[in-house]
């Protein structure tokens, strides 16, 4: 099965075939993670650059450790204290990453679209780890991952995401990928944390969570992205819980065997009872992270071999996996 794309910036490029490529082979991974011998060498030989200019420590942790088991030499930019800070614009950095001749870059930037400028201006491949409000891919993909080995599938099903939905890439990178499996997605929290387009997302919206989670069969719960929100988006962290966040009375409107995912960090007896989300027969959030260093793992490997392919002057389509 070929995955024709070069860089790997957000779900809207991708059809339910790149989709189904990437976690056919992350399911391998996962495999591969489990077993004692956990390295591979697809990587070898090349070079994975991560770029972090928001902090991050589980995503740039598992991008890391993905690279390290596939073979590459990972290198760590801080770019906290780097030239961006003396002045360097976005556009000259990447001409001095592409002057290193990188294979792989790894970016999360706090402004939306710079990642994809990035990969306007470098000449290896660039994945997205994440850019303002705009999209989280690999997040998504884990998602989906995580989801299809709980349920056995990933189409038809009842999906609710909940709380932040206005700052969250993680959930508009969800809303696509899920929306193009063709699952049923309801969108639950305060209108204040809508986004002004919510209309032309095709989804389901409540300001209710127990009508909301009438019945469905996957549980998100979001963040509260309190470092994106500029003035009182909630009345207090106390009030939100008691309306939007996930308790045994809430959940038990969802079917029964309904699983509750979270992306982390979460924010417990905010977003998230405690004892909810370290109930093994229900959350999945430890499987999550799990998930996340398959899906980065596959990612890479896939948009390595379409690299080699295109060095060797074939067309990314006939790469095979």
């Amino acid at each position: 099965m070929g995955f024709a794309h070069r860089h790997l910036l957000g779900i809207e490029p991708l059809s339910q075939s790149d989709i189904t490529c990437i976690l056919d082979l992350a399911d391998q991974y996962v495999t591969l993670n489990r077993s004692a011998q956990k390295t591979s060498d697809v990587l070898k030989g090349l070079t994975q650059i991560n770029m972090f200019f928001e902090n991050s420590t589980r995503t740039q942790a598992s991008f890391e450790l993905a690279g390290k088991r596939l073979g590459a030499d990972v290198m760590n930019m801080a770019m906290q204290a780097s030239s961006i800070k003396k002045g360097e614009t976005l556009i000259d950095t990447a001409l001095t990453l592409n002057a290193m001749h990188p294979d792989l870059l790894v970016v999360r930037h706090p402004n939306s679209g710079a990642v994809d400028l990035l990969a306007q201006k470098v000449n290896c491949a660039v994945l997205n780890a994440g850019d303002g409000r705009h999209e989280h891919p690999t997040q998504a993909l884990l998602d989906a991952l995580t989801i299809r080995r709980a349920k056995g599938r990933l189409h038809r099903l009842n999906i609710a995401i909940c709380g932040d939905i206005a700052h969250s890439r993680v959930a508009r990178s969800n809303i696509i990928l899920l929306g193009k499996m063709e699952n049923r997605i309801r969108l639950i929290g305060p209108p204040t944390l809508m986004p002004s387009e919510i209309s032309e997302f095709g989804c389901e919206v409540y300001d209710d969570m127990r009508e909301g989670l009438k019945d469905v069969d996957v549980v998100m719960m979001l963040r509260l992205q309190k470092e994106r929100m500029d003035g009182g988006f909630i009345p207090s962290e106390r009030e939100y819980y008691h309306r939007f966040g996930l308790d045994a009375d809430k959940l038990s409107h969802a079917k029964d065997d309904a699983i509750v995912m979270h992306p982390g960090p979460m924010n417990r007896g905010v977003e998230i009872d405690g004892d909810i989300a370290d109930d093994v027969t229900r959350s999945v959030i430890q499987e999550q992270v799990e998930m996340g260093v398959a899906v980065r793992m596959a990612a890479m490997h896939l948009l390595a071999e379409n690299a080699k392919a295109a060095a060797r002057g074939m067309s990314s389509s006939e790469v095979m996996v």
